[in-house]
């Protein structure tokens, strides 16, 4: 036992999982049999649904990896004691990849710009070579290249450190953090504009990356709460997480909901005030017929909801409440991913298909399955990091 928590276990014991990891992989495994049943007679519908869940679950272990590098970058203290599920987070970054594969076999359906047929589009010549099948499928190979060797070299050092304590692995992190660093900012981003923007190749913003980036790291945040919460409950974390940590997640996540709708604000004002046709058509396709009540309930159940909720200070401190908040936030941030990837499906309005929900399940199924099977590989929080200590008697 750790001096510093002796009351709390330091490894999950795969008891507390029961039956929960056998019902996560029959469930993935009955989705995606029903969506590669489903894309059979359907195969549009399937792209764009797959897509929507794949990015959803996507931007969560960005997130992670993002507050990884963070911490590490600014020698962070208060972040110690929870780090080592956002590692977790971040090595679900190479499942993501393995879960990309789908998305190649219907990649013409999503991106149109790869149809023959548009080859002689005037705007997609002016784009030419940088929308080309090679360069595309290159890109997104160094994209999961890069996420799987930074997020597995990042935790495989933390738990490295667990059983000598040298100071040299927080070094070696925090210099290959550095490193590290502006790259995730470029693959973040160019992911964005790739996957996202490029379903339709005439619209472009330069704001799209960091609007991209900041649902990511908030719904991020969101899963840490939930997660050392729920490990909380089960015994974990005892005189390790304090309501300390709580509140320090909860004034980030306030943070973060206010740069998401700055961010937003900003892309709208320009767009609309510059009125280029090119630019416009995003916006005007999702404030029109039935998709403008769901951009509606975004802005205000994405920002002013959890901006009022999060503003007092006792309910950052406050557990459950935060984990409230937390689920409130990432169902909007599930209803922005949805805003953005199927009007380009539905244009005349909003369609709720079955395989929406049926990816979410597969997608989600498969990556929490991997998720508790590996939650027992190693302490829960990092016993030997120089900076516990003072982690675990934080004050702020």
């Amino acid at each position: 036992m750790s001096e510093h928590a002796p009351d709390s276990p330091q490894t999950f014991d795969y008891k507390h999982v029961g039956g929960r990891f056998l019902g996560l992989v029959a469930t993935a495994i009955v989705a995606f049999i029903a969506i590669f049943a489903g894309a059979a007679s359907n195969p549009t519908q399937f792209a764009f649904s797959y897509l929507f869940a794949f990015t959803f679950f996507l931007t969560i272990c960005m997130g992670g990896l993002f507050w990884v590098l963070v911490h590490h970058s600014t020698d962070a203290e208060w972040s110690v004691v929870v780090r080592r599920q956002l590692e977790n987070m971040a090595c679900l970054l190479p499942v993501m990849g393995v879960l990309f594969i789908p998305l190649i076999f219907v990649a013409p359906l999503l991106w149109q710009w790869m149809q023959p047929e548009n080859a002689q589009d005037p705007l997609l010549q002016e784009k030419w070579p940088y929308l080309t099948p090679w360069f595309f499928w290159g890109r997104a190979a160094f994209y999961f290249v890069f996420f799987t060797v930074a997020a597995v070299w990042l935790r495989a050092n933390s738990v490295l450190q667990d059983t000598d304590g040298a100071p040299r692995y927080t070094v070696f992190n925090r210099r290959l953090t550095f490193a590290s660093l502006p790259l995730f900012a470029v693959c973040l981003t160019f992911a964005a504009i790739d996957w996202l923007m490029g379903l339709d190749y005439h619209w472009f913003s330069t704001m799209w990356g960091v609007y991209i980036f900041a649902g990511s790291v908030l719904s991020a945040l969101c899963v840490l709460v939930l997660l050392i919460t729920a490990l909380r409950g089960l015994g974990y974390f005892q005189n390790v997480v304090t309501p300390e940590h709580f509140h320090i997640i909860g004034k980030l996540m306030l943070a973060f909901t206010i740069f998401w709708a700055y961010i937003g604000f900003g892309q709208y004002m320009l767009i609309w005030y510059a009125n280029i046709p090119e630019e416009t058509i995003y916006f005007l396709r999702r404030n029109t017929e039935s998709w403008q009540i769901l951009s509606t309930a975004l802005v205000v159940g994405h920002f002013f909801v959890p901006f009022l909720l999060l503003l007092p200070n006792p309910g950052k401190r406050r557990p459950a409440f935060l984990c409230a908040v937390a689920v409130w936030i990432l169902v909007m941030h599930v209803l922005d991913v949805y805003v953005i990837v199927l009007p380009a499906l539905h244009k005349a309005g909003v369609v709720v298909h079955w395989m929406d929900f049926a990816c979410l399940a597969a997608v989600g199924c498969t990556v929490a399955a991997v998720f508790l099977k590996r939650l027992g590989d190693a302490p829960l929080w990092p016993l030997r990091d120089p900076r516990l200590p003072e982690s675990i008697a934080l004050k702020n």
